[in-house]
C-alpha cells in the first residue's frame, strides 16, 4: 500500500508541474545592482505596510507579552510586539503559522528583492524594474573592487547586489536567511572594506557545485531539499485547477463544537476558549446534522469532534495526498494557508506580493470566524448566522469575493514558487532534464504518507502504517 501511495505522490506531484516551468533557470551568472535609496525606500514601505495590516492584532508594549523584548536597559529593541494570542482574527498566524512574540511579525516585515530579477534579460547598465524597484545590470570589469568581490562571494553565480547595505542591515532591515556579505580587502591597509549583500537563491543552495559532481548521498540530500517546494507547487496548481465549492458555509467550525448526547466533549473546544459561544449546543448539533459537513480541508478534519467525522461528505478519514484533489479555490483554509506556502520561500519571495498575501490571509481568517458558532464582536468582527438562510446566503456572497480577489495572488505564488525552483536547482533534479535516463526520482517525505481523522494526531505523528 506504501509503495502505491509514493508512487501517487511522486507522479502528481512531478505532473501537476509544467515541463517548461522547471527548465526555468538563470540564463547567464549577472550582477544586479540596486542603489541604497531605492532598496531602504522598498524596506522602509514594506515595514510600514506589515505594521499598518497587523496593527489590529498587536499587543501594548505595556501587556507581560512583551516583557522579554527589551535590551539589559530595561529599552524595547524597537518598535514591535508580539501579536495578540487570544485575539481571534489574528491569533491563527501565531497558531498555525509560528509568528510568535515580538520577531513573528519583525521577521515579517524584513525585506529583500524579488528574485525574478534575475530572470530579466538586461544589456550592460541597462534598468529593470520589479514593483517599483529599478535594478541596474552591473557592467563586467575586472578591475572593480565590488564586481570581483560579488563575483567570488557567489562562486561565480552573480546575484542581486544591495549597495552599501550593512552589518547591522543583516537580521535587521533586511533578511539574514540568504544573505551574503560583499566584502573586500584594501590592497594597501588589508583592511576589509564591506562593501553591501547579495541575494541568490542559487548560492544558498549551492547551485554553483554542479550535480554531477556531488555524492549520492548529497544528490538525496537536494531531492529531500526540494521535496517542499514540489509539494507546495502541486497544491497551488491543483487549486487553480479545481471547481469551486460554495455550499460548505464554513461549517469546520461547528464541527469542532459538535457533542450530540452521548459523545464525548469535543477536544478542539479548547479552541478559542476565550470566546463565547453565540448560539446554543442544540443549534450547533442542528446546523452540523442539517446536510452534513462539505469540507474540503484535510487539515480541518484533524480538529473535528470524532461525532463530527461520519458527517463529512468527504471521508471521516483522509490522508495528505487528498488535499491534492480536494484543495479547492473557494475555501477559506485554503486562502489562509497561502501565507503558510509563502513563508517557505522567504526570503526568496517579493514583498508586495507577500503583502497581498498576509491581507488575503487574514481577510479569509475574519470570514472564518464571523462564520463560527463564536462571538468575536468584542474584537470588531461581525456574525454571518450560517444557521440561517440569510446567513448562508451572506457567506457564499463573501465567499465568492474573497475567491476572486486570492485567485490572482495564488497564481503570482504559484509563478513566485517556478521562478525560485528554477534559479535554485538544476532542472535535473526537478524532473525536468531532456535525458529520461538522467532524470531524478522525487523524494517523498514520510508526512505527505501520513492520514487525518477526527480528533487524532498531527500529521508527521500520524503515518499510514505499511
Amino acid at each position: 500500500r506504501i509503495s502505491l501511495l509514493l508512487a501517487h505522490c511522486i507522479i502528481l506531484t512531478l505532473q501537476l508541474l509544467p515541463t517548461a516551468s522547471l527548465q526555468l533557470s538563470m540564463s547567464s551568472s549577472k550582477l544586479i545592482t540596486i542603489s541604497e535609496n531605492v532598496w531602504r525606500t522598498a524596506a522602509s514601505n514594506h515595514k510600514r505596510r506589515i505594521k499598518s495590516i497587523l496593527k489590529p492584532g498587536l499587543t501594548s508594549r505595556s501587556d507581560q507579552i512583551n516583557s522579554g523584548n527589551r535590551r539589559k536597559n530595561n529599552k524595547f529593541y524597537d518598535d514591535w510586539t508580539a501579536l495578540d494570542p487570544v485575539n481571534p482574527i489574528y491569533n491563527f498566524l501565531i497558531e498555525y503559522y509560528g509568528i510568535k512574540g515580538a520577531k513573528g511579525p519583525r521577521r515579517l516585515a524584513r525585506w529583500a528583492p524579488d528574485p525574478a530579477l534575475l530572470l530579466e534579460e538586461f544589456d550592460n547598465g541597462s534598468h529593470r524594474e520589479s514593483n517599483g524597484v529599478f535594478g541596474t545590470l552591473s557592467c563586467t570589469d575586472e578591475t572593480n573592487d565590488v564586481y570581483n568581490a560579488a563575483m567570488k562571494a557567489s562562486h561565480g553565480l552573480g546575484g542581486i547586489y544591495l549597495e552599501n547595505a550593512n552589518a547591522d542591515d543583516m537580521g535587521g532591515t533586511l533578511h539574514l536567511r540568504g544573505c551574503t556579505p560583499v566584502i573586500s580587502e584594501n590592497c594597501n591597509s588589508g583592511e576589509l572594506i564591506f562593501h553591501g549583500v547579495l541575494y541568490n537563491p542559487a548560492i544558498f543552495y549551492n547551485r554553483h557545485i554542479p550535480v554531477a559532481e556531488i555524492t549520492q548521498d548529497e544528490k538525496n540530500q537536494r531531492l529531500k531539499t526540494i521535496s517542499p517546494f514540489q509539494w507546495y507547487s502541486s497544491i497551488l496548481q491543483s487549486t487553480l485547477d479545481s471547481e469551486p465549492i460554495m455550499h460548505c458555509h464554513g461549517l469546520h467550525e461547528w464541527a469542532m463544537q459538535y457533542h450530540p448526547e452521548g459523545s464525548p466533549p469535543p477536544p478542539s473546544g479548547k479552541y478559542q476558549s476565550k470566546l463565547p459561544l453565540r448560539v446554543s449546543r442544540d443549534v450547533i448539533n442542528e446546523t452540523v446534522e442539517r446536510k452534513g459537513i462539505s469540507c474540503t480541508h484535510v487539515d480541518a478534519l484533524r480538529f473535528f469532534a470524532p461525532a463530527a467525522g461520519p458527517l463529512n461528505h468527504h471521508g471521516a478519514q483522509l490522508q495528505r495526498t487528498d488535499q491534492l484533489r480536494l484543495e479547492q479555490k473557494a475555501c477559506v483554509h485554503a486562502h489562509m494557508d497561502l501565507l503558510k506556502i509563502a513563508l517557505k520561500l522567504q526570503s526568496f519571495i517579493d514583498a508586495e506580493l507577500l503583502g497581498d498575501i498576509l491581507e488575503i490571509s487574514i481577510q479569509a481568517r475574519r470570514l472564518d470566524v464571523e462564520a463560527s458558532p463564536y462571538d468575536a464582536t468584542s474584537y470588531g468582527a461581525g456574525i454571518v448566522p450560517v444557521e440561517t438562510p440569510v446567513g448562508r446566503k451572506m457567506y457564499r456572497e463573501q465567499q465568492t469575493d474573497l475567491m476572486y480577489r486570492a485567485e490572482p495572488v495564488r497564481i503570482r505564488l504559484l509563478d513566485a514558487y517556478r521562478t525560485f525552483m528554477g534559479i535554485s536547482f538544476d532542472s535535473e533534479l526537478l524532473g525536468g532534464g531532456d535525458d529520461e535516463s538522467e532524470k531524478s526520482i522525487a523524494y517523498v517525505a514520510p508526512e505527505r504518507l501520513s492520514k487525518a481523522e477526527p480528533g487524532g494526531l498531527p500529521w508527521r505523528q500520524n503515518l499510514i502504517e505499511s
